[in-house]
């Protein structure tokens, strides 16, 4: 068997393990496994692709694999669950500009380098005009969600006059340039050059005006956008196996945004372009003089004492504190005295998709304790007492009383119909959404203030005195 075989059968194994890992990512139990097997995956690739092709200098590929990782190692190791979702973004981003930068350099080479090659033929220039473009966009635009996440600006919609339109002449410009650009490659290397710079300007314009609520959503288009523009790279370097894991990166993108959208019960244009968030308009009940009931840790300690079935609904709130290994605790310690403990997770709870569940994975919960809320609520109101630990607009029933609200008509969890309801939170505060949630003030619901943490802290210990 002759060199190019052996590559192309790594080529073939390495899109077969891609796809294996991908579909072991669809459970928690198989995830790690499924992270190895995609890592195995690339690393054959990338052995096969530097064995086969003409390489410039393997000490600067080297060097290029020990600054990448070494950065790489330090950024995973040091970063908190809670900015997990800006890093999700970051790595989106520095994707998007990777096929960029490939494009852009095979554009260079065919010019200047092999001026009347093949590499200029229509649809290697398409492919790179596309590579260019969706990589751009993704790049500055997952830098915006990075900003908007690590609220380093507004979280809330950015919006200005003429806001869609210059958006969609924009969208028309980089289109134009690409056919332009496709069936002209050599005209002008400065009409190239304006796709790029239209792509980044894109990708700014296109992410601001969309809220901190709707960021999962936008995290993942964006890592959809990140494959389509790897599958892009591959066709104008004719590497198969780039295409195959790209589609695969598009594809499942693709589809967890619908998911998503889904969840929230809103369409994707909705999200884009409705600038949810951005004014807070008069909501149901205000104005009134309305009255929370404030409870102790241990007030909350006898209610949860006598419970027989309680479910834990998680928020970003208690990422923040860093508290899902008490909250983990806390289940341990009252299904030893005979309760029934379930985590009801909200698809889009947290600042990214899954971010609940990677945390309480992490604190070593069983997944099959996991529930959606599609299985929880119609049992909610035989609960005797809901755990809202941090989690806000996942719990609103503004979403199913009030058809003024923003939020009405999304699915969420029921926990205004258990028997008793308990939110931990540090203030009254609205969630990230910046929408009031009237479950705060329900006869039902006790309000426990402070740090997540301590307070389960605390509620584990009196647990573990009557032991």
């Amino acid at each position: 068997m002759n060199r190019a075989s052996l590559v192309e059968s790594a080529y073939i194994a390495s899109a077969v393990l891609f796809i294996i890992g991908l579909k072991m990512l669809a459970s928690a139990r198989t995830a790690k496994r499924g992270n190895l097997v995609s890592a195995v995956a690339m690393l054959i690739a990338i052995v096969a692709t530097l064995w086969v092709r003409g390489i410039v200098s393997y000490p600067l590929i080297l060097a290029g694999l020990a600054i990448g990782g070494a950065i790489g190692a330090v950024a995973a190791r040091r970063v908190e669950m809670t900015a997990m979702p800006q890093m999700v973004a970051v790595l989106n981003g520095f994707g998007g500009l990777a096929s960029l930068l490939v494009g852009w350099a095979e554009y260079h080479r065919a010019l200047h380098v092999l001026p009347g090659s093949a590499a200029l033929s229509v649809p290697t220039m398409v492919s790179t005009y596309l590579a260019v473009l969706i990589g751009g966009v993704t790049f500055t635009g997952s830098l915006v969600a990075y900003a908007k996440l690590a609220e380093k600006i507004d979280g809330r919609p950015i919006l200005f006059r003429g806001q869609k339109p210059i958006n969609a002449a924009l969208l028309a410009a980089s289109l134009l340039i690409l056919v332009v650009g496709s069936l002209a490659p050599g005209s002008t290397y400065g009409l190239f050059l304006l796709a790029v710079g239209l792509s980044f300007v894109l990708g700014i314009l296109a992410v601001i005006p969309i809220g901190g609520a709707d960021m999962p959503v936008v995290i993942s288009l964006l890592n959809s956008y990140s494959g389509l523009a790897a599958c892009a790279a591959g066709f104008i370097i004719a590497n198969t196996v780039l295409i195959v894991a790209g589609c695969l990166v598009g594809a499942s993108g693709l589809i967890l945004t619908q998911i998503m959208c889904k969840a929230m019960n809103r369409s994707l244009s909705n999200v884009l372009f409705s600038g949810f968030g951005a004014a807070k308009g008069p909501q149901a009940g205000e104005g009134e003089k309305r009255e929370v009931h404030p409870i102790s840790a241990e007030d909350a300690y006898y209610l949860l004492e006598s419970a027989r079935s309680v479910v834990v609904v998680p928020g970003y709130g208690m990422a923040v504190a860093q508290a899902q290994h008490v909250v983990r605790e806390l289940g341990d310690l009252l299904e030893s005295k005979g309760c029934e403990v379930k985590y009801a997770i909200h698809p889009v709870a947290g600042r990214m998709p899954g971010h609940m569940n990677v945390l309480l994975a992490e604190a070593n919960v069983s997944y099959d304790k996991l529930v959606e809320p599609g299985d929880v609520n119609p049992l909610m109101a035989a609960v005797d007492v809901v755990l809202v630990i941090g989690a806000n607009d996942v719990v609103n029933p503004a979403a199913k009383e009030d058809p003024s609200s923003p939020i009405f008509g999304m699915p969420v969890i029921h926990a205004d119909e258990a028997k008793a309801c308990i939110v931990l939170k540090r203030s009254m505060a609205s969630g990230f959404a910046g929408i009031e949630n009237p479950l705060f003030f329900k006869e039902n619901t006790r309000m426990l203030f402070g740090d997540a943490k301590a307070t389960v802290a605390a509620l584990v210990s009196q647990l573990k005195e009557t032991e």
